[in-house]
Parts: structure tokens; sequence; C-alpha cells
């Protein structure tokens, strides 16, 4: 599975201005909500319980937040770029770079798969770079799919 497979060019949002984490994953759930008819409460409650597991902010100003819902039938992906906000990040810098990714129940190994190659794809500092200063949502998403290499 690709990131291509996953993220359509309207699910990519450049230069989101939010001011706290709780705003950024408001934003995420109404994003989600609008592309997949779920509702936005719902999805945001399962981010919010999803973090109080363990932050999703993986480092290096990137974010993965994630979470399985019962009401989806596909895995859906988000990418939004933001203002620097404090994530709560392991390595305690603020999150410009998100990846929202949410699953159905059943999706299996699917779910990881596709944290992994998200992770991968921002891992490559040049790649995360160059999403930093993309001009506008149609750069970012051509950029995401130059960059989503097979294995």
């Amino acid at each position: 599975m690709k990131i291509v497979d996953i993220l359509s060019q309207d699910a990519v949002v450049c230069d989101a201005e939010v001011s706290s984490k709780k705003q950024l994953l408001e934003v995420l759930s109404k994003l989600a909500a609008d592309k997949t008819g779920l509702d936005d409460r719902i999805v945001l409650d399962a981010l919010v319980e999803r973090e109080r597991l363990g932050t999703t902010g993986i480092g290096r100003g990137v974010a993965l937040p994630h979470t399985r819902l019962t009401t989806l039938d596909r895995i859906f992906c988000a990418f939004i770029r933001t203002t620097p906000v404090d994530f709560e990040s392991v390595d305690n810098k603020p999150v410009d770079l998100v990846f929202l990714l949410l699953v159905p129940e059943e999706a299996g190994a699917d779910h990881l798969k596709a944290l992994a190659r998200l992770s991968r794809l921002l891992r490559d500092e040049t790649v995360a770079s160059d999403l930093r200063h993309a001009k506008d949502a149609t750069e970012i998403y051509n950029l995401i799919c130059q960059n989503d290499q097979e294995d």
C-alpha cells in the first residue's frame, strides 16, 4: 500500500492556523468528518483517547495521530502543515507536519504498514524540509506522491 492509495489531494491542508494540540486535533477531526461522512465528535474523541495512551508526536516537528474506528469502512489519511504547536512530542519540540490516519477496526496489519510508511517518509529530512517550504497544498501533495516509494 502506498500513501497515494489512502491520501487524496483534497485531504491536504497547507498552513492551518492553530494554537494548541486540542485545536489541531479538532481541525483534523473536522477535515476527516468532511471527507468520510463520520461525525467529527466521534473522530475527535477517538483521537483524544489515543493521545491519552501516549503522544503521537514522534519528534522533529512531526506527529502521526491515528486511531481505529468501528464505523469506518476504509483507511483514511490526511496531511496538515500547521503553525508550530506544542504536541507533547517525544523530543518536546513543536509540531508543524501532521499526518492523520484513521483505520477501520478490522484493518489488521494495514494500520501498522500505513503508519510505518508515513513515518519513513517524514523521517527523511529533505522531504520534511521540502514539505515545510512548499508554496501550497498542491505542491505538498505532489511532493508526497514523488517521495512515496515502494519498499
